[in-house]
């Protein structure tokens, strides 16, 4: 069997996501984007969506985030842990902020940063649609900043690869 192909791709920072107001002055602001390889993708609802794109994490980067929890802890940072604890309606460790037909908005305030997550699907682009994970940070002090120094490539490399994961396992 031929392996299918994922092209995610680096794209503007999409004008129509609900973050957009919060792209102005921000210390970390990117969007990469993935064609939805069925149907069905098209037609998911959009917490669903994100559950799959968000838990569709490889082996590699849950042992990142342990080793962050660590770290970030000896900083007063809350951990995953902390953060799946907090109330309200949560995909993993980020809190559902807004959910609309086609996009979903998760994210977390800390006292270092503020954090937000765009999951948008354009039901027109491409042969089924595609999707774009659009993250913008506002960072509030040095910690914040540093934190974001480091993270970044990862967090680059993260999104790109959790798309391509999901894409390939069909959003399923």
């Amino acid at each position: 069997m031929q392996e299918m192909h994922i092209a995610v791709r680096t794209v503007a920072l999409p004008t129509g996501a609900g973050i957009a107001p919060l792209y102005p002055g921000s210390h970390l602001a990117d969007a990469y984007a993935v064609d939805l390889p069925n149907a069905r993708a098209r037609e998911l609802d959009m917490e669903s969506l994100a559950r799959m794109l968000l838990g569709s994490q490889p082996g590699w980067a849950q042992k990142l985030m342990v080793l962050r929890d660590a770290i970030v802890a000896l900083f007063g940072i809350k951990t995953a842990k902390q953060m799946e604890a907090k109330p309200g309606k949560r995909i993993g460790i980020f809190r559902i902020f807004a959910v609309s037909d086609d996009e979903i908005i998760v994210g977390e305030d800390d006292s270092h940063l503020d954090f937000r997550l765009s999951v948008l699907r354009n039901r027109e682009a491409g042969r089924h649609g595609s999707v774009t994970l659009a993250s913008v940070v506002h960072c509030h002090n040095r910690v914040g900043r540093a934190y974001i120094l480091l993270i970044r490539p990862f967090h680059k490399l993260i999104v790109r690869r959790s798309l391509a994961r999901t894409a390939r396992m069909g959003f399923v």
